[in-house]
């Protein structure tokens, strides 16, 4: 073996590069690590596996060896997080490198809880839990979209339910695995996809329960995000009761289960059938009710006597006109009874008021000859030629002038006659 550097030349041999590589590995020694199984397998009492980083796509294999194993907690599983002491180990033979672990225990449930209760506050504070964000299922959806684990109970409850509830329902069914460490991935794709559908409305993701570790993945940030981002209402159906996934918060609607989820998105074509015939029932009882009223009513105006015997209208209203019409001509009578009597009474006052009833009554109007009324003596001197008007005509009359007033009068008449 040298330690001159390799060249074309000189070359070294695999072996040397092999154990120039496990002198540098085991120089680094141990340390903890946290991450999740994503694989466990058990092989002649040993334990081959891969653990994952919580957050990035980092992935390591590992090795327990027996004598290990029996000192570790016998419930480890695959889907666990756990914290491991491990060192690295490069196998030469092989060429392989991996983690041997010498101690290996489950993540503290309160540091779970710590952290799932810290994302769910800051998911909560930006409002992905909000009442006003949930979204009303439709009645009767078309397209159900269904993400599940394939050939699950869950995928089969669902369907089996949904089918017995209203026979035409259809599925479009996205699987993905439901826990593990691909879960959380798997599962926002597919809600994605079925969200991006414009036939889907309305999703389910399902899946048959679970303890509160292999529930994680439904915690996902990212999932949790995708969901609230759908603008498909979402149905969760993880069924689990005790430790709810922020899935559950943040869906339109949770389901306690698989078959609670078709029961609530599908109705029930028996009850809605049954619904129909009481409406129709109801619709029916108004209807002839309503008919019953007016038909009443059409009885009644029937029998009117304006409707029953229609002359009658005409008979009254003939009557009354030709009462009216007797009192207009008795009204009528008086009214020229009365202007007769009063036409006469002032005819009267005017005869009586009248020159030509003075005249009548022998007495007379003297005129000059230009036309003045002759009022005093002095209108008519001696000699002035006089018209004197008399009740049948005038005669021409000359004055003799002034006398007394008894012989004045008598003066003027007599040379009026």
């Amino acid at each position: 073996m040298t330690d001159s550097p390799a060249t074309l030349e000189t070359p070294w041999p695999v072996r040397l590069l092999s154990s120039k590589l496990k002198g540098w590995i085991d120089r680094l020694g141990t340390v903890w690590v946290e991450g999740e199984i994503t694989q466990w397998g058990v092989s002649g009492g040993n334990v081959y596996g891969k653990l994952k980083d919580l957050e990035q796509p980092a992935t390591v294999s590992f090795q327990i060896w027996s004598s290990v194993k029996a000192r570790i907690p016998s419930d480890l599983k695959q889907g666990d997080r756990v914290i491991a002491l491990i060192k690295p180990d490069f196998w030469v033979k092989g060429g392989s490198l991996t983690m041997q672990v010498y101690e290996m225990r489950h993540v503290g449930l309160g540091d779970l809880l710590e952290r799932l209760e810290r994302l769910r506050a800051a998911l909560a504070a930006e409002g992905l839990f909000a009442a006003s964000r949930k979204r009303p299922l439709p009645f009767l959806p078309r397209m159900i979209g269904l993400v599940t684990g394939r050939d699950s109970d869950a995928e089969k409850d669902v369907m089996r339910n949904a089918q017995l509830r209203w026979p035409s329902v259809e599925f479009r069914t996205i699987y993905a695995m439901v826990q593990g460490d691909r879960a959380a991935s798997e599962v926002t794709r597919a809600i994605r996809t079925l969200d991006a559908d414009p036939e889907i409305d309305v999703i389910i993701v399902a899946r048959g329960g679970g303890d509160f570790q292999n529930l994680l993945p439904f915690s996902d940030e990212q999932l949790v995000r995708a969901a609230a981002a759908t603008t498909t209402p979402l149905v969760s159906a993880i069924g689990h009761e005790a430790d709810r996934p922020l899935l559950d918060e943040v869906a339109d609607l949770r389901a306690s289960t698989p078959t609670d989820a078709a029961k609530r998105v599908v109705p029930d074509v028996s009850e809605e059938l049954a619904r129909v015939d009481q409406a129709r029932s109801r619709i029916r009882s108004r209807v002839t009710h309503k008919v019953s009223i007016e038909v009443d009513r059409i009885t009644a105006l029937r029998s009117r006597p304006a409707l029953a015997r229609p002359s009658w209208l005409v008979d009254q209203r003939a009557d009354e006109l030709t009462r009216w019409v007797s009192r207009g001509e008795e009204v009528t009578m008086r009214l020229v009874e009365r202007g007769e009597t009063q036409t006469m009474q002032l005819a009267t006052r005017v005869r009586a008021l009248s020159p030509q009833s003075t005249l009548a009554r022998g007495y007379s109007i003297a005129q000059r000859a230009d036309g003045r009324l002759v009022r005093t003596v002095d209108d008519a001197p001696e000699g002035e030629v006089l018209a004197v008007r008399l009740a049948d005509g005038s005669i021409g009359a000359v004055s003799t002038g002034a006398h007394g007033a008894d012989q004045a009068h008598g003066s003027v008449v007599g040379g009026a006659e």
